[in-house]
């Protein structure tokens, strides 16, 4: 198989009224685009998550798909989504994969690479 032109965009923001007030964690919420820039059909499958706070404890979510959906993605579309991630420090990072099906059935990885997550006062 050729290698796939699948594109993940990230961004992050905290959400400060997410959790009461005297929690000690810290609520952020990642928007995410998948583009697929080939010429096949694809389908999100499964998603792997690793999260890391800043004290290196470390948590990870598997599943299907994302959000309740496995959405297909025919040729230049893109599907868009938000989520959210709770941790224990202001200043953790996230980082995984998706598990994409070709409509022959066969599965590949895309990468997802390692993003921040942090409250703006921590990163001027």
């Amino acid at each position: 198989m050729d290698v796939l032109d699948i594109k993940v965009r990230v961004k992050t923001r905290h959400l400060p009224d997410h959790l009461p007030s005297d929690s000690k964690q810290f609520a952020f919420a990642y928007h995410i685009t998948i583009e697929n820039n080939s010429n096949h059909t694809v389908q999100l499958i499964n998603r792997y998550w690793k999260i890391t706070d800043a004290n290196g404890k470390t948590s990870e979510v598997e599943g299907a798909g994302v959000v309740g959906k496995q959405p297909f993605l025919k040729a230049g579309e893109q599907f868009e989504y938000t989520s959210g991630a709770v941790i224990d420090t202001p200043v953790g990072n996230m980082e995984g994969y998706y598990e994409m099906e070709l409509e022959s059935k066969e599965r590949f990885r895309v990468p997802i690479n390692v993003f921040r997550l942090a409250i703006p006062s921590i990163l001027h």
